[in-house]
């Protein structure tokens, strides 16, 4: 039977939050950032296992005090990470058996992430080349160059942002990280590389609150959210 399988991506090296510990390793409302993330996952009726992509020197750790300690059951490997997040997600991929139906991929930063949305996502993709949860974006965006000066002035109507988690056929996104790889193309996310190759990607409204952390502030923002939700 052919299984749909995430891929969560936890090898971010932390460097814009100034920390010494990984970020997903802190702790927010009583668990860490990425437990969040697979409790998630873990809640998803859609998703039958987990591969988690981890910095190599924090396998141990991750297994010891979040995998082991929380006792996730659909975590069926852990993979170390590579240079950058395209090589982390391929290193993912390639740790998924060859009859695997979709793959979510997430960044496990995103862990204000819900089942619902997840679930929304896989749903969408079963019939599709691909998905990816977005929002439109809400401010003007303008084009410059290096001198500032404002060249071109964007249609926000027309304008995404992009989120994870972004779903696909196992064979397409594969193919696409395979020839990204080969070719040396570098994308901005995992649908630009099936793009990039042709295959046409729909969008799922995501939620605003599906926020990546990134910056010490943006744990201040989520910190928010966390507590709002548990008011309801």
């Amino acid at each position: 039977m052919r299984k749909n399988y995430s891929i969560i991506v936890a090898a971010g090296k932390s460097r814009r939050m100034n920390s010494a510990v990984s970020k997903q390793f802190i702790f927010i409302g009583g668990k860490p950032i990425l437990a969040h993330t697979l409790d998630a996952f873990e809640k998803s009726s859609l998703i039958d296992q987990i591969v988690l992509v981890i910095n190599e020197s924090d396998i141990e750790k991750c297994k010891k005090i979040i995998v082991n300690k929380y006792r996730y059951k659909k975590v069926r490997e852990i993979v170390a990470g590579g240079g950058e997040r395209q090589d982390s997600v391929l290193n993912g991929l390639k740790a998924l058996p060859s009859d695997t139906n979709l793959v979510a991929i997430h960044d496990g930063a995103r862990f204000l992430i819900t089942s619902e949305l997840i679930d929304r996502a896989v749903k969408a993709a079963y019939d599709s080349d691909g998905v990816v949860v977005a929002i439109p974006v809400q401010d003007t965006i303008k084009e410059s160059g290096s001198n500032k000066i404002i060249s071109n002035t964007f249609n926000r109507d027309r304008l995404w942002a992009a989120q994870t988690p972004q779903v696909f056929p196992y064979s397409i996104i594969m193919e696409a990280y395979l020839k990204a790889s080969e070719t040396g193309f570098i994308g901005t996310d995992d649908a630009s590389l099936a793009e990039n190759l042709g295959y046409k990607i729909n969008l799922v409204r995501g939620s605003v609150e599906n926020i990546k952390i990134t910056t010490n502030f943006d744990l201040i923002l989520a910190e928010t959210i966390l507590n709002r939700r548990r008011l309801k």
